[in-house]
C-alpha cells in the first residue's frame, strides 16, 4: 500500500507524551464514571491503559472533581485531559491538580478569566484543547449559516483559537467535531487547510458501538487517509474500552500504526472445510490482550487460504475433510487433522505471546 503522506502539524507535548509533526497517532478515550469517585474512574482509566489507550479525558463538572485529579495522577500511566464547560474556577483548578491538558472552548469565558487560565497554563506548560462542537455553536454562527454546518463549525473553531492567539498562547490542539461523517470530514478539511496546529479527529455522539464504528471508521479513516489528523478518539455509548479497539483497529487498517495481532478471516462459503467462524472467535479471545503486532490467517480452504497464509506470521488453512495445514512465516509446516491443528496455532500463539 502506497505510504501515506501525513500533514506535518506543530508538535505540542501532553504529559510525557508528545503529538504533530510526523509522530504517531495517538488513541484517546474518555472516562464515563464520577470523576470525584477516584476509585472508580482509576480503576476504568487502568483497563484502558490495558487496551491501549494514550490520552485518557474526565469530565470536570464539579471542584470535588477538579480536585480529585491530583490522585487520580498519581496513579495512572498516561496524560490526563480535563474537560471543562463555561467554569474557569474549574478550569484553573483542574491546572492547579496537575491536569496535563484542558479541553475548553475559549469563548465561553469573559476576557479576564481566559486570561488567569491562559497564564496558568503557560506557567505549567500544558496546552489546550480548542473544543467545538455541532451541538454547541454561537448563535451569530447559526444565523449566519442557516445551521451548524462545517462552514460554521470551522470558523467558530478559529475564532476560539484567535482567542488565545491574542493572548500570546499558542500551545494549542484543535477539534470540531459533527454527529455525522460528511460534516466531520469537510471540517476537518479545512481547518487542515487554514492552520498548522495539531487536529483532534472524532465523531460526536457517534453511536452505539455498531453504528459508532461504522461512522467514525467511515470519516476517520477518509481524514487519516488524507494525512489529516494527530490524535483519535471514537465517542461510543458503550464501554470506553471498546473506543480503544475501534481506534486502533482503523489505525491497523490504515498502516499507521502496528498494535496487536492482525486477525485474516475468510467469509466462508461452500467450499469452506473448517469452522473458520468458530476458530476466529477463539483465536481473538486468546490474543485480546496481545500488544505485538502479529499478522494471524483462519481460511476455510486453499482457494486463497494459501496465498493468504504465506503473507501470515501463522495460519490454519482447511485442507479437506477434518483436516488443515498449519502455516507458520509463509510456509506449511503441519498437515493435521483440523482439531489439532487449532491446539497447535493456540500454542504457537502462546509462545509469542509469553516472549512480548
Amino acid at each position: 500500500m502506497e505510504e501515506i503522506k501525513r500533514k506535518k502539524t506543530k508538535i505540542i507535548q501532553i504529559g510525557n507524551k508528545k503529538i504533530g509533526g510526523n509522530l504517531p497517532i495517538l488513541v484517546q478515550s474518555m472516562t464515563n464514571t464520577p470523576t470525584r469517585d477516584i476509585k472508580k474512574t482509576v480503576s476504568q482509566i487502568k483497563k484502558l491503559e490495558k487496551a491501549g489507550c494514550e490520552i485518557i479525558r474526565v469530565g470536570i463538572p464539579d471542584i470535588e472533581s477538579a480536585k480529585a485529579i491530583s490522585e487520580i495522577k498519581k496513579q495512572i500511566n498516561i496524560p490526563l485531559v480535563a474537560d471543562i464547560h463555561f467554569s474557569s474556577a474549574l478550569a484553573k483548578e483542574s491546572i492547579l491538580q496537575g491536569a496535563d491538558k484542558i479541553r475548553i472552548n475559549p469563548g465561553n469565558f469573559p476576557k479576564k478569566d481566559l486570561k488567569e487560565i491562559v497564564k496558568l497554563a503557560k506557567e505549567r506548560n500544558i496546552p489546550i484543547r480548542v473544543g467545538v462542537n455541532s451541538g454547541s455553536l454561537e448563535k451569530d454562527l447559526l444565523e449566519k449559516y442557516g445551521h451548524s454546518s462545517a462552514k460554521a463549525l470551522a470558523e467558530s473553531a478559529l475564532r476560539n483559537v484567535n482567542l488565545l492567539e491574542k493572548l500570546g498562547f499558542d500551545n494549542i490542539v484543535i477539534s470540531a467535531k459533527a454527529t455525522d461523517v460528511l460534516r466531520t470530514i469537510e471540517v476537518y478539511e479545512i481547518l487542515s487547510q487554514k492552520t498548522n496546529y495539531p487536529l483532534h479527529l472524532g465523531v460526536t455522539e457517534a453511536g452505539g458501538k455498531f453504528t459508532g464504528s461504522i461512522k467514525s471508521a467511515i470519516a476517520l479513516g477518509y481524514l487519516l487517509k488524507k494525512g489529516i489528523g494527530d490524535t483519535i478518539r471514537v465517542s461510543l455509548s458503550c464501554d470506553p474500552v471498546e473506543e480503544v479497539k475501534v481506534a486502533f483497529e482503523i489505525l491497523k487498517s490504515l498502516e499507521l500504526r502496528e498494535f496487536g495481532p492482525k486477525i485474516i478471516s475468510c467469509p466462508t462459503c461452500a467450499r469452506t472445510k473448517i469452522d473458520v467462524v468458530g476458530i476466529s472467535k477463539k483465536i481473538e479471545k486468546l490474543t485480546k490482550n496481545f500488544k505485538k503486532p502479529i499478522k494471524i490467517a483462519i481460511m476455510g480452504c486453499v482457494v486463497n487460504g494459501l496465498g493468504e497464509g504465506k503473507e501470515a506470521d501463522l495460519a490454519i488453512v482447511g485442507a479437506g475433510k477434518n483436516l488443515a495445514f498449519l502455516m507458520k512465516g509463509g510456509k506449511i509446516f503441519k498437515k493435521l487433522e483440523t482439531q489439532k491443528a487449532v491446539n497447535l496455532l493456540e500454542q504457537e500463539i502462546k509462545k509469542l505471546m509469553e516472549s512480548q
